[in-house]
């Protein structure tokens, strides 16, 4: 079972790599062994690391609709994938933990070990852009100021969660605390249960 720094390694080795290239477009070149626990978050903060910069890309005033809505759909599709990721990630963890049997009394953790993981691949990567903005030599003194201060925050945020995760996995692993994984079921993705794309279906049917 890995540690919360150890995950964190696998975040960072993805984040400096997206940012060689700095390219939504780039391949992913996912530098751990295949089925290993650390490829498979490698390539989840690889998800979040393209996100994080279409959603910069789409904010541009000056964007072309027709590329907003191609970049809007590219953005839902990543949620999706980024939901997915996730899931299997708390599968890895289902499996790991199948033999333990919770304690009598045992409290349930509401967020899973998987999801935990998710906000802190999404702090590196709110680290990583936050010490940019300290190091700009274009924006005034109380811009710097303030970026400091918040990359102060964010750091000490990370230690937090670091704490967290190891002591979940070790109240999991000794039956003091548990979990269930509730899949995410997302709507509006699924033409069956978004009522604009199955109306839409249906309009096209009946004429």
């Amino acid at each position: 079972m890995l540690t919360a720094e150890e995950c964190y390694k696998a975040f960072q080795k993805s984040v400096d790599d997206y940012h060689i290239h700095d390219n939504v477009d780039a391949p992913v070149k996912n530098p751990y062994t295949a089925g290993s626990f650390e490829a498979l978050l490698y390539a989840k903060n690889w998800i979040d690391t393209v996100q994080w910069h279409l959603e910069d890309i789409i904010r541009l005033p000056e964007i072309n609709p027709a590329e907003g809505i191609q970049l809007k759909r590219r953005i839902d599709k990543s949620n999706q994938d980024r939901t997915d990721m996730v899931e299997r990630v708390d599968d890895y963890f289902l499996e790991q933990f199948k033999g333990i049997t919770p304690k009598a009394g045992a409290r349930i953790n509401s967020e899973t070990p998987a999801w935990l993981l998710d906000r802190m691949s999404i702090l590196l990567l709110k680290i990583y852009h936050m010490k940019e903005q300290t190091e700009r030599t274009d924006v005034s003194p109380e811009h710097l100021a303030k970026c400091e201060a918040k990359l102060r925050i964010l750091t000490e945020q990370r230690e937090d969660m670091r704490l967290a995760f190891d002591e979940l996995m070790e109240d999991i692993g000794t039956g003091s605390r548990r979990f269930k994984v509730y899949r995410q079921m997302k709507m509006y993705n699924d033409a069956s249960l978004n009522p604009v794309l199955y109306g839409q279906k249906n309009n096209t049917s009946s004429n």
